[in-house]
């Protein structure tokens, strides 16, 4: 670390560090194309001399994220960007081994979650890694005079990219945010593959249950959603979508899925998954008018997304019968359970998307802050995207990574793809 930089922390317990240790690094042997990033990193230092918050999920993942952009040369803070994703034992080692300064622990509070963002930003950071958009959220509403400091932020899910466009389109966006989740080999890949595995993983660690034959109804034919239908349908589930966009709708029916209403939903529903980023998509009406025993769960970044307090209103007891797992008695004599207290139940109940899909979205993460210090001063303020050309490199990294060769074209087929002469 650099050598004026001291580590601080609050964490669950540094003596886990060992354990987080073993855990970082078998997630780095599925992680070959941040790997090499590191390595250039190392040789190159672009980061060095910056002062870098990351707001993320703290698992073995981000942690391999942070190590290549230590090597890169930047001082940094960690800190949760959702009560329920942290490891407790890769915070340990965060701090403990590689000496990196982290505020997280599984489970802490809000008020715990909100100090720790004030902190990090008390740190006068030059780059940002948000993930949801509450760190530039809080520093425009609470440390404005810091924008003209930042060179620019990165962020990687769909609702800090909604956020940021709202930013944008008032005007209050000072700074260039690259938005990494619309990337090809972020979204395509995390948000399909990685949350339809984790998401069903974590679903079956909260409850036990066997998916096979029963309905679950996903909301939102995003690409998470349709990560979660296709994993759920090799599962064996019947799977029901709903949606708000025709467009999505209608591509579920053709892909052979069910399409309703919710509340019609509610009727054949066993599980329920929400994945849309919007408020309150599961409103009181919905889980007042489900089968007695439903399921109930969100894989979307905040805990908006299920209208709790509507249902607490409702509730006549609520009982933790597992870990991750709520009975809410309701006053109509039926009982839903609420996984995950309706966070992210990919990374509240089971550990967050495998480490191999993270390869390439924390590759695109360190990456688009390379980009921004290259590119500092000629970026205007607002969204931009990374260059296509970075997604075709990561691919090709991946490719060679698992050992696969692909085509290339030749050059009698350059000159007739470049050619409108050519013809039949």
């Amino acid at each position: 670390m650099p050598a004026n930089q001291t580590v601080g922390y609050e964490i669950a317990d540094i003596n886990l560090a060992s354990l987080g240790k073993k855990r970082v690094e078998w997630a780095a042997r599925e992680m070959p194309v941040l790997a090499s990033i590191r390595d250039n990193f190392a040789k190159t230092r672009p980061l060095a001399g910056k002062k870098l918050i990351a707001c993320c999920h703290i698992t073995a993942e981000t942690a391999n994220l942070a190590l290549a952009l230590k090597a890169g040369g930047c001082e940094a803070i960690l800190i949760a960007s959702n009560p329920l994703s942290t490891q407790d034992d890769v915070a340990a080692f965060l701090v403990k081994e590689a000496g990196i300064s982290t505020y997280a622990i599984k489970g802490e509070s809000t008020e715990t979650y909100n100090k720790h963002l004030r902190l990090a930003l008390n740190f006068k950071p030059d780059l940002i890694i948000d993930d949801g958009g509450d760190v530039i959220a809080t520093l425009l509403n609470e440390f404005p005079e810091q924008a003209k400091k930042i060179i620019g932020s990165t962020e990687e899910t769909t609702t800090g990219i909604t956020r940021l466009h709202s930013m944008e389109k008032a005007g209050v966006l000072p700074f260039p945010a690259m938005a990494v989740n619309d990337s090809l080999t972020k979204h395509m890949f995390d948000n399909r593959y990685g949350t339809g595995q984790s998401t069903l993983d974590g679903i079956i660690r909260a409850t036990n249950i066997l998916l096979a034959g029963k309905t679950l109804v996903v909301v939102g034919f995003g690409w998470c959603g349709r990560g979660i239908a296709q994993k759920a349908r090799g599962m064996g589930c019947q799977v029901i979508i709903t949606e708000i966009d025709p467009i999505k709708a209608l591509e579920a029916v053709m892909e052979g899925y069910r399409v309703m209403s919710l509340i019609e939903a509610t009727e054949f529903g066993d599980i329920f998954v929400t994945v849309t980023g919007g408020y309150h998509v599961i409103d009181t009406e919905h889980l007042m008018a489900m089968k007695d025993g439903a399921i109930v769960c969100n894989s979307g970044h905040f805990d908006i997304e299920i209208n709790l307090e509507g249902l607490k209103e409702n509730t006549k007891s609520i009982e933790e019968i597992r870990p991750f797992t709520q009975e809410y008695k309701l006053q109509n004599n039926k009982s839903v359970f609420v996984l995950g207290e309706g966070r992210l139940i990919n990374l509240a109940a089971a550990e967050g998307h495998p480490p191999c899909v993270m390869d390439l979205s924390f590759a695109n993460q360190a990456l688009a802050i390379e980009y921004l210090i290259k590119n500092n001063g000629q970026l205007k303020a607002g969204l931009h995207k990374l260059p296509a050309e970075i997604d075709f490199e990561l691919s090709d990294l991946k490719l060679k990574a698992l050992n696969i060769k692909i085509d290339k074209l030749t050059e009698e087929m350059k000159v007739y793809n470049n050619s409108w002469q050519s013809g039949t």
